[in-house]
């Protein structure tokens, strides 16, 4: 299987981490992606510039591969499935895929698998949303393309529902939590599963996209134990071949309840490229390559902190602060290849390593300070 041609559905950082483990192995890739800058181009063996939501673009893509995946989960599945009926390796699999895409399909499916997540009720469009006012306070989230933060809105009373997306979506109950988790599983075609440890992370609170993170979660044995669980059962639910990422709540009671999942590689395990025996993108390769699983044992504490584009500043990016990083022990830049940077855009992020938890706290504090990505004004 190393001598397959293999193809990407997408050229961003996570296309670009995958492109830097397949290196390697020398194995051969493809990428495809809409931007004829993205970050892949520059190290891609073969890149092709096309819409991930073309039918035909997809499929002439895939056609004379043999095994296809993904980097994000916004693509033309109708190809997919045209391309795996050919006999393709296509994974993680369109019906994967298609379940996902949808967050009203993927909260129905958790519930039809006796997964824990919160309550949720499906919704039409705003005024159908609007019908629900006892349901508050809870999250309206749109059915399909929501993605970093981006189609949810938080409903506390009713005069909240002109916020509400006049969409197909869903109303989730908004739980009260502790902490969130993640925990990233890994599944190959032989049906062999292994998990990375659980990780905690903070969400931006403005925009609900992941800030920093720590590894191993700060949580009891039983607390790790039902999330490495969950995160097992729900990939064997799935039948899924390759890696998926399971978000979770942390409910003062103890409870632990699915949040949401992603079938690919993810912001949760950026870390493990430097922390873990094996990062999750070469797992990612063993999985969908039907090889051997790794070992995930964790070297020690991490954190990841997500490298955004700084609040005010737009255009060619300059990194301020790499030297001093660069002089600090332990603590890893990863840089996307993204020339412009926006405000909140990710473009890179950091691993942080110490035998001590309370030195790698003062190091991620430090992190925090001493980097930005800003932009030179005229």
């Amino acid at each position: 299987m190393l001598s397959s041609r293999i193809g990407i559905l997408g050229g961003g950082q996570l296309g670009l981490m995958l492109l830097q483990a397949a290196v390697d192995w020398n194995l051969d890739i493809h990428v495809l992606d809409p931007d004829a800058d993205a970050p892949c181009k520059k190290i891609a063996p073969h890149f092709q510039q096309g819409s991930l939501q073309d039918y035909q673009t997809v499929y002439e893509f895939g056609k004379n591969l043999d095994v296809i995946t993904i980097e994000i989960e916004k693509v033309n599945v109708e190809a997919l499935e045209a391309l795996e009926k050919e006999g393709k390796k296509v994974y993680p699999q369109p019906s994967v895929i298609r379940q996902i895409q949808d967050k009203r399909i993927q909260k129905q499916f958790y519930l039809d698998n006796q997964l824990p997540t919160a309550e949720f009720i499906l919704t039409e469009n705003r005024e159908d949303a609007a019908k629900h006012t006892t349901f508050l306070p809870a999250f309206h989230k749109l059915g399909k393309d929501g993605y970093d933060g981006r189609g949810v809105q938080r409903l506390s009373s009713e005069a909240d529902f002109e916020k509400a997306f006049d969409k197909p979506g869903l109303l989730e109950k908004a739980v009260p939590f502790e902490k969130e988790l993640a925990v990233i599983v890994a599944r190959n075609a032989s049906g062999e599963i292994t998990t990375f440890p659980t990780v905690e992370m903070v969400f931006h609170p403005e925009h609900n996209l992941v800030e920093y993170l720590f590894a191993p979660a700060e949580i009891s044995g039983s607390v790790n134990q039902k999330a490495q669980e969950i995160a097992r059962k729900t990939a064997e639910a799935f039948q899924i071949v390759g890696l998926l990422a399971v978000e979770l709540f942390l409910t003062p009671e103890g409870e632990v309840l699915i949040n949401e999942v992603a079938p690919r590689p993810h912001n949760s395990g950026h870390h493990t490229i430097r922390a873990n025996a094996t990062s999750q993108y070469e797992q990612h390769w063993r999985a969908i390559l039907n090889l051997p699983l790794g070992s995930t044992h964790a070297y020690g504490p991490s954190a990841m902190v997500n490298l955004l584009g700084e609040d005010g500043y737009e255009g060619p990016a300059v990194y301020e602060g790499m030297e001093t990083l660069l002089s600090t022990e332990e603590v890893f830049p990863f840089l996307y290849w993204k020339a412009v940077t926006k405000p909140f855009r990710k473009m890179g992020h950091i691993t942080i390593m110490d035998a001590d938890i309370h030195a790698l706290k003062d190091k991620v504090d430090f992190v925090k300070k001493n980097i930005r990505v800003i932009s030179k004004k005229p």
